[in-house]
């Protein structure tokens, strides 16, 4: 792996929030799609992932891209029983809020809007940050994932018997923490590997 020259014109950063579709720009050089190997394009999971920069940067470990795959895949998309998926995608996108990672808000606040079909309270959630007043169970989702986001230890039985209170099954708590704590690590792994740019 090489650093990258950048002698490409570069293109205008994001500073806010938003539920545009943006790019992404890595600041190693990512595998080229036509370079591939057999073996990094299983660990993309799905050959269609080959066209994101950031995937085929993480495939020069295709082991590794290939675990943290199906762990997302598992989290967000196995909703046969648990937490819903908009939930979950709000859950992502509250800490990429908190973290400040505008890709990943930008991608899973599109997901949240998807899924809940409530576009304005998810762009409330960009717009006003964490501290944002929704409604009773999706502020407890913000407020749990924000509290793991900050630190582990910040989350505790408060939390729990909140989210139980308002409906929630353990199941259903497991997968918000889930959904939270994957992109808790996502962000930090983005951020640490390039910056978004605006299409």
């Amino acid at each position: 792996m090489t650093a990258t020259t950048l002698d490409h014109p570069k293109a205008a950063i994001p500073t806010v929030f938003t539920q545009d579709e943006l790019g992404w720009n890595a600041w190693l050089d990512p595998v080229p799609e036509e370079a591939l190997t057999e073996r990094q394009k299983e660990g993309l999971v799905e050959i269609a992932r080959a066209k994101s920069p950031y995937f085929r940067l993480l495939a020069h470990d295709p082991d590794i891209l290939r675990a943290r795959t199906l762990a997302d895949k598992d989290i967000f998309y196995n909703t046969r029983s648990g937490l819903p998926r908009a939930e979950r995608e709000l859950a992502a996108a509250a800490v990429s809020r908190s973290n400040g990672c505008i890709y990943c808000a930008s991608v899973h606040a599109r997901f949240a809007t998807t899924h809940s079909k409530r576009r304005d309270d998810v762009q409330r959630l960009l717009d006003e940050g964490v501290g944002v007043d929704i409604d009773p169970l999706w502020n407890a989702v913000i407020e749990a994932s924000v509290a793991l986001t900050a630190t582990p230890i910040a989350f505790g039985a408060a939390h729990v018997a909140k989210l139980r209170r308002l409906g929630l099954d353990d199941l259903s708590i497991a997968d918000l923490i889930h959904a939270a704590s994957f992109f808790n690590w996502a962000n930090r792994l983005m951020l640490s590997l390039g910056e978004p740019e605006t299409r």
